[in-house]
């Protein structure tokens, strides 16, 4: 079972940087590859403040909650 270990506050500035992320992805139509992997990048930092859960943070007994 996994417990949150991420807080609020700190789920709100994943969301903000996955959502600006998401909006420079879309954004860069010369370098499909980069916009690719930025696109990527936000959605691991929406994922990571929708559930409050971070794989990394759990890997080094990181919370900040």
């Amino acid at each position: 079972m996994s417990s949150r270990n991420v807080g609020l506050r700190d789920a709100r500035v994943r969301g903000f940087v996955g959502i600006v992320l998401l909006l420079n992805s879309a954004a860069m139509q010369d370098r499909p590859l980069v916009a690719l992997a930025v696109g990527f990048i936000g959605l691991i930092f929406l994922g990571t403040a929708l559930f409050r859960m971070c794989p990394l943070y759990t890997l080094f007994g990181i919370s900040s909650c």
